[in-house]
């Protein structure tokens, strides 16, 4: 009888731990407990972080593990984010709120297909389309700041959520941080970049959750254009 290697099984543990966070969220939205809905996705983020990194670190990557992701994905950062939106602002607007949630799931999923058959196509520093994690957590967090500041601002959020959306389904690159080289003096100042990033989060966490991913989301947008303004003029 072949014997089953245990190291493969602890990436998917936390790709299973994803999908379970993520049905969690959902669950968590259709009570309207919102705040729980959304640290249900940011638990969704941190184990869907692990996984790679566990399978890179035990060299236990495979093809199911990368089908896996996806689905797990899909549930944790495209359905979940979804039905939050839908269920804290989209409801108002009947259909409108219901195809926004719909194109975002669905956008969500083009943009995992498309990483899972250019995997090792393209080049590994980039992303190209905003990742659907980081959508998912922008989207999340901006429900969050609406809710908390009592905003109303209900249509701004289905216009937002339309944008990302569109952005992780475009041709614009994002830093995916796999390639930094972390010598010492870089070393230091990552260092000290994420303990002032912790201690925002620490004091006001969905803040600077928000603001941080925003600016992020906002960045490859912003190259993008810069990028394509600059290649017209060369052109003409």
């Amino acid at each position: 009888m072949k014997r089953i290697n245990l190291a493969y099984l602890l990436p998917n543990f936390f790709t299973a731990l994803s999908a379970f966070f993520g049905v969690m969220a959902i669950i968590a939205s259709s009570q309207q407990k919102f705040e729980k809905a959304f640290i249900y996705i940011v638990l969704s983020l941190i184990a869907d972080g692990l996984d790679g990194r566990v399978a890179r670190m035990t060299n236990t990557t495979s093809k199911f593990g990368v089908e896996f992701d996806s689905l797990a994905d899909l549930v944790a950062f495209g359905v979940a984010p979804a039905m939050m939106l839908f269920f804290a602002a989209g409801h108002e607007f009947g259909r409108f709120g219901a195809l926004v949630s719909g194109l975002y799931v669905v956008f969500g999923a083009i943009r995992l297909a498309r990483f899972n058959v250019t995997t090792g196509e393209l080049d590994p520093r980039y992303f190209i389309g905003l990742p659907i994690p980081t959508a998912a957590v922008v989207l999340s967090s901006w429900i969050m700041l609406d809710l908390k500041y009592e905003g109303g601002l209900s249509l701004l959020l289905e216009i937002g959520a339309l944008f990302l959306a569109f952005l992780m389904v475009s041709n614009f690159r994002y830093p995916s941080f796999k390639k930094i080289d972390f010598n010492k003096s870089v070393a230091l100042k990552v260092l000290v970049g994420i303990i002032l990033v912790a201690s925002l989060i620490y004091l006001f966490p969905i803040e600077a959750i928000a603001g941080i991913l925003t600016i992020y989301t906002f960045y490859g947008f912003v190259r993008g254009i810069l990028n394509y303004s600059k290649a017209i003029k060369k052109s003409n």
